[in-house]
């Protein structure tokens, strides 16, 4: 076993009377036993984690019970929709660093034979799968499971980016101060990722169709005694995967990252998950290509419009069959997925969703009746984003196409913001939001407030918004982010100057700059060298390490030789 370095031979004496000193290590024949981490996240400040204390221990029980002896760990946590608006949102891509690098600080210190990960909101999901590709360790997940819908003033469910939108609509004088109130205190009423398909749940579900979470995975209620059964169970599984040493990356192939973007378009996930399925191919040393994206789009219909694109929550897709229904009809799309791959449950992908069935075609459509033929997502290409965009396709009006637009540019979120609350934004603008990418921001902070604000004044038709910062799950509209390289590398989003003509076209997956080569060479040549804001702590660190959104937004070490 892994683990015997730190608990086999003379030498290894004194890491075992550490470990007696634990109490978990109860005798010497639990010296035998398989040391299984549960790499947690529990957090009183996060709604989506305030409960996975008590997950742990159902899953710390099936270990004890299936033969493991489990040590739980706990990394950071940062609530996106608490850290919005303000310096807090630098901090949350950072932080899928951070929890990647302090899982495997432990799991490699310790060497553990198997990790329980216990994740569940936006940034956390994906810091553990990076981990778990590092380290390559036996491993499963299980996350923590969506919070229930709320219900406004009227009765209607809501999400929380009802509520976003609710402050653009109180602004403007559309709403009572009691409606209001009362929505923000009912729109998250459970514990549990936010209830629409916003990045945390969009990587939960991505989690069961990778292949490292147990069918339920994605929209099991946090509540639910479903789940914590579902805990149970993926801890038994786990204890299997270590006894038959399938690693995490003998799932995570080039095929598996295709099927996770072919779910994200098949549930109109959230932008984010494209950042973060990026990151996960490399460090499964995948090499990916982004413009695949748009390939698999072409043969991936778009079957289930959930919040905020729609009024369904998570729990209406899981009451309609759950991933496994959407997986299901997509193993009957030829080349839509690769279903005979291998996953945590020693089954395939077809196997393991063989008996599900789809039991509300409203909230799940059928592969011949989709919402549209081809996906959620697009990878927008050209002069303002050589190296690719993203737009969440399932999130515009389908009566936008092509939209023309006037550029009004603003070099932070704060400037774009108070522009729009102060009516300076009008109809037919293009909103460039620059030097808010990974290095710019830093950490490319999510531009909810602005497009949030924008639809609640009713301009989600009228005005677009582009920029390398990047968008939360909960947004919708014309919205392209992700666009790389970022201004702060160089990127030619920097040289649009206001007033000028930007064409956004849907169709042919392209966004240019109605200006000319030469024009935008005499730019560039008078663009001054950017300097970062940010010049010690985490976040300078941060800064000169990390990368364009086309590559993940990850840290990489410059070469000796650079």
């Amino acid at each position: 076993m892994r683990s015997d370095q730190i608990k086999k031979g003379i030498d290894a004496a004194p890491a075992r009377s550490l470990l007696y000193a634990t109490g978990q290590v109860k005798n010497i024949h639990d010296m035998n036993k398989p040391f299984i981490a549960i790499c947690n996240s529990y957090i009183d400040i996060v709604p989506g984690h305030v409960h996975l204390r008590e997950l742990a221990d159902i899953a710390k029980e099936a270990i004890r019970e299936a033969g493991g002896i489990p040590f739980e760990f706990n990394t950071i946590g940062v609530d996106d929709g608490i850290a919005m608006g303000h310096i807090g949102m630098r901090y949350s891509l950072p932080s899928r660093e951070l929890i990647a690098d302090s899982a495997e600080t432990v799991i490699n210190a310790h060497w553990f034979d198997g990790v329980f990960y216990i994740p569940n909101c936006d940034k956390i999901t994906p810091g553990m799968i990076l981990a778990a590709m590092r380290t390559n360790v036996p491993g499963i997940f299980c996350s923590g499971g969506p919070m229930k819908a709320g219900i406004d003033p009227r009765g209607h469910q809501i999400t929380l980016s009802s509520m976003f939108e609710a402050v653009g609509t109180y602004k403007t004088g559309n709403m009572t101060k009691e409606d209001f109130e009362f929505m923000e205190q009912n729109a998250c009423p459970t514990c549990g990722s936010c209830a629409g398909m916003f990045t945390a749940n969009s990587m939960n579900c991505l989690l069961e169709i990778l292949g490292l979470a147990m069918p339920g995975n994605g929209t099991i209620l946090a509540v639910s005694e479903e789940r914590r059964e579902l805990v149970r169970q993926a801890a038994f599984k786990l204890m299997d995967l270590v006894e038959k040493q399938v690693k995490p990356r003998d799932i995570v192939t080039k095929e598996a990252i295709d099927d996770a973007f072919a779910l994200d378009m098949a549930m109109g996930g959230s932008t984010n998950t494209v950042l973060h399925t990026l990151a996960i191919a490399n460090e499964a040393e995948i090499d990916y290509d982004l413009r695949r994206v748009n390939e698999i789009a072409k043969r991936v219909p778009y079957l289930s419009k959930i919040a905020p694109s729609s009024a369904y929550s998570m729990h209406d897709v899981h009451e309609a069959g759950g991933v496994s229904a959407i997986i299901r009809e997509l193993c009957d799309i030829e080349g839509a997925i690769h279903p005979d791959r291998p996953t945590v449950t020693g089954k395939t992908l077809r196997e393991n969703v063989a008996e599900a069935k789809i039991h509300n075609e409203e909230v799940i459509h059928p592969k011949e009746n989709p919402y549209s033929p081809v996906g959620g997502l697009s990878i927008l290409y050209g002069n303002i984003a050589p190296e690719g965009s993203v737009i969440k396709v399932g999130g515009v009006d389908p009566s936008v196409q092509v939209f023309k637009g006037k550029a009004i540019c603003f070099d932070s979120h704060d400037e774009a913001v108070a522009a729009i609350d102060n009516h300076i934004v009008q109809k037919g603008h293009v909103v460039v939001i620059r030097y808010e990418g990974p290095k710019g921001g830093p950490g490319m902070p999510e531009m909810l407030a602005p497009t949030s604000s924008i639809v609640g004044r009713g301009l989600g038709k009228d005005v677009a918004l582009i920029t390398d910062g990047r968008f939360s799950g909960a947004t919708r509209g014309i919205a392209v982010g992700h666009i790389s390289p970022e201004a702060a590398a160089g990127g030619p989003l920097g040289l649009v100057n206001d007033g000028d003509e930007i064409i956004i076209d849907l169709p042919n997956r392209t966004l240019n700059l109605q200006v000319s080569d030469e024009e935008l060479a005499q730019r560039a040549q008078e663009r001054p060298k950017f300097r970062s804001k940010v010049k010690k702590g985490w976040l300078a660190r941060y800064t000169a390490l990390v990368t364009s959104a086309n590559t993940g937004g990850i840290m990489r070490v410059p070469d000796e030789e650079e």
